[in-house]
């Protein structure tokens, strides 16, 4: 029994650590929900500044924050008893929000976000440093808090949604 209890509470440690790296939806997101068998049921759709989303026999269902994963549950509950049996439901980000970056790179703006993506590979997107450009002073804004800024190196992480800036150096 210590055993069995031992590998559910490593598993549960596992699947909790693996959720916070996950990606949280939200908006600026186009989403495609697919119920298979179940054409009426399958959109593609913007998430707008509510973060809500309206859901054929669910209504409004608030996405923001969620995972794909936690998505796809919400819905499967949903519709489970009352409208279909057994549903398969499948939820995919079709293009994440963008990311932004001005300063001191070639083309500044806002890009497709691709996960994983680091600061150096989004200055790379950008069109690289100009020639005035600071390799040390690079300062990333997190999406949810956009008034802290954050001294980044080249191997840093970009979210979607978080702002770049690459400042002048002095000569």
């Amino acid at each position: 029994m210590k055993f069995f209890c031992f590998y559910l509470a490593l598993f549960f440690s596992i699947s909790v650590f693996a959720d916070e790296t996950k990606y949280l939806l939200d908006t600026g997101d186009i989403i495609q929900i697919k119920v298979y068998g179940e054409d009426d049921l399958s959109l593609e759709t913007k998430i707008g500044r509510s973060g809500k989303l309206n859901y054929p026999f669910l209504g409004e269902i608030k996405v923001s924050g969620l995972t794909e994963k936690s998505l796809q549950q919400k819905i499967y509950v949903g519709l489970k008893g009352d409208y279909l049996i057994e549903p398969t439901v499948y939820v995919n980000v079709i293009q994440y929000r963008p990311f932004f970056i001005h300063g001191e790179v070639r083309m500044p703006g806002s890009y497709a976000y691709q996960p994983g993506m680091t600061v150096n590979q989004a200055i790379a997107i950008a069109g690289g440093f100009t020639e005035r450009a600071s390799k040390e002073k690079i300062f990333l804004f997190k999406e949810k808090n956009k008034s802290r800024q954050i001294d980044a190196t080249l191997d840093s992480i970009v979210h979607a949604g978080d702002t770049l800036t690459v400042e002048q150096r002095f000569f």
